[in-house]
């Protein structure tokens, strides 16, 4: 394993369960790239322009397109913040801004202020 994914609150886990079989099946694989991958490619795992260090895990489906924000911690470890249905090209600033604020919780929590 190159990489270890730890989920941060349940944003991701409320997402993933309310997914049928088929959709949680296909968000697995990309995951498991993200962990057993040493260079998973982009149209998979992105660093997003002018963030504060969130990457996008990018599941494509038939019908959905689902997207995964996350941050690395330490390198190894990937921690899933939030994940929500991509409706538009770009990705809604809303959602970049909760993964900022949850990466700052986090960091807090496990570092300290």
């Amino acid at each position: 394993m190159i990489r270890k994914i730890l989920a941060y609150k349940d944003n991701f886990i409320d997402f993933y369960t309310s997914q049928d079989l088929k959709i949680q099946e296909k968000i697995e694989y990309v995951l498991d790239l993200v962990r057993f991958e040493r260079q998973v490619p982009k149209k998979f795992f992105k660093l997003l322009e002018n963030t504060d260090g969130i990457w996008e895990v990018r599941v494509i489906t038939t019908f959905k397109s689902i997207r995964i924000l996350c941050f690395q911690d330490k390198g190894n470890l990937v921690v899933l913040t939030n994940c929500f249905l991509k409706k538009t090209k770009k990705t809604p600033m809303k959602e970049i801004k909760l993964a900022e604020k949850l990466k700052k919780d986090y960091l807090i929590e496990k570092y300290g202020g």
